[in-house]
């Protein structure tokens, strides 16, 4: 009966199916003794009669399920009631855990009263909002609690990510236990305890990991001069930093494991070993401790940074500092395991170790990179700085390491060769190159540094593990290829503009092309047996080169014979010289011409090869002279006048063109060049013929052409010296004559 009142009084509606309140408090007091008759009634009635039975039988059992049933809803309803009220009580007296486990008490009673069909209560739903109330008070509780005893002192965000900010980061933690808690409990421990009861601490260790990420482990890793700092007071425990000299840009591993180490011990005494009961459905493992569930949030982080910033930056250059590369492994292992005590961290070989175990695998990759990189550096810097080379010029080589440092260098030193020709390696190394010897010209002093680059990154591949020596070994490889992808493009403005730079480009290429003859060669008997096929040669890059090199110069030739044709079409098609406009007009022309090429004669002086430097000047040269050539023997009519102003013309060329030969820097030495001229200028002799024509009476030129035989006619077809013929002479008997002979 007093069931009923209490409920009477509280809640206003209860059951669609009920006509009204009063029914239902007269049902329920009524309800004990109702279940007694109805058992007795049923026995009773059912021996006497037994058709009647069936049916009051079935009317009476569906109404006992039903009285039934409104009674654990009641009981239910009563409990919801009493829980709220203990959760009250307990958050008063700041017994959170207590509190907390009402509230789920009472969520759980919500959930069974929910799930029974056919009867939709409306009070339901009163109740659930004053649940997601009370929970919402409770966590807004606990969080003030939590502020206070974990406290974050960070400077403004401005500065976020600086070693100044760093310097201002703290965490307080007021977690430090004063004598009479210890009896009791840590509230630190009650207030988790109930966040995990409630299901919300993983969202509050979630923002506490990544505050910790941010302002003190990723600054430890980070800034090597920075130093966890430490101090206890009588409430409050302190952690914050100091900064010191650093001695390195980075710090060696083993000192960023210690200063994260020490970091995440005291986090570990003062606020991370307290064992959690998880809620029931986590049956697997109920109790965990904070340290465990923070380690899994952070610990995938923590470890990418350490591996970036931190073992990345320890994996040695050069092989000989592997065999030290222990020690890292080591106090990786140290590491791991002192986390591991501290239940940070669960599983085995975490990435970090395979990272640092890898060390021969990062130790290939870090110095193909560096390669690599040098190499596009040397590629991007200035060609102009030049470097001269000679026959006998050769790379310059550190000594080979020695084979008794450690077990991994495998350097073949008494290897026989296989041909006498075979060039030695010995230590103080030169390599000798008189078997294919390049001549005397200057290329960029980045590309003989980058040869140098090239030798160097072999020796150390055949000191090397296999799988080192083949990666180096494909990097040297990749320096070419990119040479000839980057260069030429990085480049391309000044290659078309300056004549001189397209020469040392060809050089450069050049160059490159004569090394990857023998490169292969010189570290064959090591490489060979690691690559399969013998496939430790460069040569296949050679004629890439080569052309490489030629096209740039052929454009840049190109673009002077041009120039030179420009020049000349203001000539004025070397028509009337007898007028003195068009004569200062082809004057100016020819001197334009001259300086044209007086000018590439000094650009290219000491830079191209003698033998290119000849071809290319001859050929510009040559250039200019076939046009005047075919100007001249195109006009139809030369006065006397005009075949003396021609010829002067043509005389400042024949006497000032070779003075534009001067491949060396030192006069006396160009004479000798200046004099082959005829050599290297394949119209040479056609224009002195033309120059004698010009001068020439009729019987001189029948002379010259002596029946076909004479020099004339070697330079000229009869049909241009006819032409001349007309040009130069008046129609007369005598013209006539000395035609009919020309043929």
């Amino acid at each position: 009966g007093e069931v009923c009142n209490m409920i009477n009084k509280k809640y206003s509606e209860f059951l669609p199916s009920m006509q009204s309140a009063e029914e239902l408090v007269a049902q329920v007091d009524g309800l004990s003794s109702n279940i007694d008759l109805l058992k007795a009634g049923i026995e009773n009635e059912v021996q006497r009669d037994l058709n009647v039975a069936v049916a009051e039988f079935t009317e009476l059992k569906q109404q006992l399920e039903r009285d039934t049933l409104v009674l654990s809803i009641l009981k239910k309803l009563q409990e919801f009631d009493t829980a709220i009220q203990e959760y009250s009580a307990a958050l008063l007296e700041k017994k959170y855990v207590a509190a907390a486990q009402q509230l789920e008490k009472a969520r759980s009673n919500l959930k069974t009263l929910e799930s029974r069909k056919g009867f939709e209560l409306k009070i339901l739903k009163a109740l659930g909002t004053e649940l997601t109330v009370q929970t919402q008070n409770m966590l807004y509780h606990l969080g003030e609690e939590w502020q206070k005893l974990v406290v974050w002192k960070i400077p403004p965000s401005k500065e976020s990510s600086s070693l100044e900010s760093a310097m201002h980061s703290e965490l307080h933690l007021h977690t430090v236990p004063s004598k009479e808690e210890e009896i009791a409990g840590p509230p630190v421990a009650s207030v988790l305890q109930a966040f995990a009861v409630l299901g919300e601490l993983q969202n509050k260790l979630k923002s506490f990991g990544q505050l910790l990420l941010k302002y003190i482990l990723k600054p430890l890793i980070s800034y090597p001069s920075l130093r966890p700092f430490t101090e206890e007071q009588a409430d409050v425990f302190i952690l914050c930093f100091k900064a010191e000299e650093p001695n390195l840009d980075h710090s060696s591993p083993m000192e960023v494991f210690d200063k994260i180490k020490l970091t995440l011990e005291v986090l570990h005494k003062y606020l991370l070993n307290v064992p959690l009961e998880q809620p029931a459905e986590h049956h697997e493992e109920s109790r965990v401790t904070l340290a465990e569930l923070l380690g899994d949030m952070i610990w995938e982080e923590l470890s990418d940074c350490l591996i970036q910033n931190c073992l990345v930056n320890s994996i040695p250059t050069n092989s000989s500092k592997l065999e030290q590369y222990i020690e890292v492994i080591k106090s990786t292992e140290e590491f791991e395991k002192a986390l591991k005590n501290m239940q940070f961290l669960k599983g085995d070989t975490t990435d970090l170790l395979k990272y640092a175990r890898n060390v021969n695998s990062h130790f290939a990759n870090k110095k193909c990179q560096d390669v690599i990189v040098a190499a596009r550096n040397l590629m991007t810097s200035e060609i102009h700085n030049t470097v001269k080379i000679t026959p006998d010029s050769c790379v310059n080589l550190p000594n080979l390491p020695d084979p008794g440092a450690g077990d991994h260098v495998k350097v073949q030193k008494t290897s026989k060769p296989l041909h006498n020709d075979t060039v030695n390696l010995e230590n103080g190394t030169k390599l000798s190159q008189h078997m294919f010897s390049l001549p005397t010209c200057r290329i960029s002093s980045s590309v003989e540094k980058l040869m140098e680059l090239a030798y160097q990154t072999l020796l150390e591949a055949t000191a090397s593990t296999d799988q080192c020596c083949i990666q180096l070994f494909y990097s040297v490889r990749n320096i070419f290829q990119l040479f000839y992808d980057v260069v030429p493009t990085y480049h391309k403005e000044n290659l078309q503009k300056l004549p001189q730079l397209a020469a040392i480009h060809h050089n450069n290429c050049m160059y490159i092309a004569h090394h990857l003859l023998t490169l292969g060669h010189q570290f064959r008997y090591r490489l060979t047996n690691i690559l399969c096929d013998g496939a430790a040669t460069f040569v296949d890059l050679v004629p890439g080169f080569r052309r490489l090199g030629m096209e740039c110069f052929l454009a840049q030739m190109r673009v002077q014979k041009g120039e030179i044709l420009e020049r000349l079409s203001s000539a004025r098609n070397f028509s009337n010289m007898d007028d003195e406009e068009n004569y200062c007009a082809a004057n100016k022309a020819i001197r334009q011409v001259l300086h044209q090429l007086k000018r590439l004669g000094k650009v290219w002086q000491d830079v191209l090869p003698v033998n290119v430097y000849c071809k290319a000047m001859g050929t510009l040269l040559n250039t200019a002279l076939v046009e005047i050539i075919a100007r001249i023997a195109a006009l139809e009519d030369i006065s006397a006048e005009d075949a003396d102003r021609l010829y002067s013309l043509c005389r400042t060329m024949v006497e000032e063109g070779p003075q534009v030969f001067t491949p060396l820097p030192e006069e006396d030495k160009n004479k000798k060049y200046q004099e082959e001229v005829p050599v290297y200028v394949q119209k040479w002799m056609t224009f002195k013929e033309l120059m004698i024509i010009l001068q020439a009476n009729l019987q001189e030129i029948v002379d010259q052409w002596a029946d076909g035989k004479g020099p004339l006619a070697a330079e000229f077809s009869a049909a241009e010296v006819k032409s001349l013929i007309r040009a130069l002479f008046q129609n007369t008997e005598r013209r006539a004559a000395a035609l009919a002979k020309i043929k």
